[in-house]
């Protein structure tokens, strides 16, 4: 991983692969306020953990801040709640796909 631009708010950000293998953005500068250990591996994979009691920050890891604490394009209107029942006569599609996604000869 390396640094890129943000689809969202065209900012640069640094990619990390997180513990459970999950890429993390997180600022490209280290931040004594932010909560992600960034380190680099033996590869030059930037690595990021949540340091903890148990394993605090070790001197080889540097603190930076989550770009999704502070992007500002993800302030995106949220989406529209679904009504509670269908009106009649309308068929509710999302369940039809979910049964039809686990059957074998599916098109998903």
């Amino acid at each position: 991983m390396h640094r890129s631009i943000c689809a969202e708010c065209r900012m640069p950000v640094l990619w990390t692969v997180t513990e459970a293998g999950k890429r993390l953005p997180v600022e490209p500068d280290p931040d004594p306020e932010g909560n992600a250990a960034v380190r680099r591996d033996g590869l030059g994979t930037y690595r990021s953990r949540r340091p903890s009691e148990e394993l605090p920050l070790m001197g080889w890891e540097r603190l930076h801040v989550p770009h999704f604490a502070v992007c500002v394009g993800r302030g995106r209107a949220p989406a529209p709640a679904r009504p509670g029942a269908l009106p009649q006569g309308v068929a509710d599609l999302a369940a039809y796909r979910r049964k039809s996604r686990g059957r074998p000869g599916s098109s998903r």
